[in-house]
């Protein structure tokens, strides 16, 4: 009796240790969730283009010239690739950006000795993915009407393209007025053969060369960097092996917690505008009031950022107040508590989500573990060689 008793006890020693193991990763199923939490999902495989504006490969390869020529600067000095450079993810690793005037890339880069520039108000985003902008989870996509920027000023890559350029403190600097600039710019480019030649190939127009058809160019090039295959996106569709446990458990923290309140659709992002309350930035000697003036009642108000490839995109926030993301999880839970980290901005004004957060020290690890299956590092790194302006490719990026 006591030796099948000790059988006994052994055998459901093992089987309970056995059973403890739970499911092999790839019998867990993809995206399954026991509370009814805003959808998440995995980027789609290919891009759709604005019918005004379909993309072809003489197109994206004009764009991906203009986006590299600082022809398109006042002073000659700066591009697109300046503050949003492969090497770096398509952004710059600055908290805020240094545009005309200066020398060097990320965190080498500075004015000049003689300047009177001021910094770029706020932290460049990448533009990997930013062909998605705006999608959502079982939604038409209207890339025509894709938001841009953090205070969602221009809908569509095509108007995104063309703001930098006439920016004082990016691309325009003190040799032109804002309504000057993009007509010097085409100028400049209808006096360069090359230009002719690439812009009646990409447009077969009786005036290829125009306003219009340079933000289209560049358009066109910014949706080819796409990099839709990250762990996180293979796990959605279906393998269940391409996350680890932890980051799937970092992944329920995330939706329990309520970072996807406004993390969510395939972007991570539900491009609306928050208020939160982060701390101004040093630099600069004024306030931020973000897309209303100071009397509005939605004042420091910003656009949900994407949390894809955050791996690339340090510093974080619209002005990078915060290095890394534990710092910016540790605010959150500040803010959530009542705690204010930016004294414009009064805790009544915060978005009601904020409240809303259960955010401790002891899940951080977890949903960054989480964060981290959303970075794709595959993406076009290539830079041209020259440009037909004979410039510097870049700018001055040495």
């Amino acid at each position: 009796m006591k030796q099948s008793t000790q059988i006994f006890l052994i055998f459901w020693t093992v089987a309970l240790v056995l059973g403890c193991r739970g499911p092999k990763s790839k019998e867990v199923l993809v995206a399954a969730v026991s509370e009814d939490f805003p959808a998440v999902g995995a980027l789609p495989k290919s891009v759709v283009s604005p019918k005004g504006n379909p993309s072809s490969i003489e197109k994206e390869a004009l764009g991906k010239l203009l986006f590299y020529d600082p022809i398109l600067s006042g002073n000659k000095d700066i591009s697109c690739a300046t503050c949003h450079h492969p090497d770096m993810g398509y952004a710059d690793f600055l908290d805020i950006s240094i545009g005309t005037n200066a020398k060097g890339l990320g965190s080498k880069r500075k004015f000049n000795a003689q300047n009177d520039i001021p910094f770029v108000k706020r932290n460049a985003q990448t533009i990997l993915n930013s062909a998605f902008n705006g999608i959502q989870n079982h939604e038409p996509y209207a890339p025509e009407n894709a938001p841009m920027f953090w205070d969602d000023r221009a809908k569509s890559l095509e108007k995104q393209a063309l703001e930098p350029i006439k920016a004082f403190e990016e691309m325009r600097g003190r040799s032109f007025t804002e309504n000057e600039i993009l007509l010097v710019v085409i100028d400049r480019l209808k006096n360069i053969p090359e230009y002719q030649t690439l812009f009646k190939n990409a447009f077969n127009d009786a005036e290829p060369i125009t306003i219009e058809n340079l933000g289209k160019a560049i358009a066109a090039f910014e949706r080819t960097l796409i990099n839709n295959n990250s762990r996180f996106d293979q796990y959605m569709r279906g393998d269940g092996e391409a996350i680890l446990i932890s980051e799937k458990d970092g992944f329920e923290q995330f939706k329990k917690v309520g970072c996807v309140n406004c993390h969510n659709g395939p972007m991570f992002s539900d491009y609306k505008m928050h208020v939160l309350g982060v701390p101004e930035n040093s630099k600069l000697p004024f306030v931020d009031f973000g897309i209303a003036d100071i009397s509005a009642k939605d004042s420091f108000a910003f656009r949900t950022p994407s949390l894809r490839n955050l791996r690339f995109t340090a510093p974080y926030m619209h002005n990078g107040s915060f290095m890394t993301l534990r710092r910016v999880l540790e605010f959150y839970e500040d803010i959530s508590k009542g705690k204010v980290r930016n004294p414009n901005v009064h805790p009544s004004q915060f978005d009601p989500f904020v409240h809303d957060l259960e955010l401790s020290v002891k899940e951080m690890g977890l949903i960054i573990s989480f964060l981290n299956t959303l970075n794709d590092p595959d993406f076009d790194k290539t830079i041209p060689e020259n440009v037909p302006s004979g410039l510097p490719v870049g700018g001055f990026v040495n």
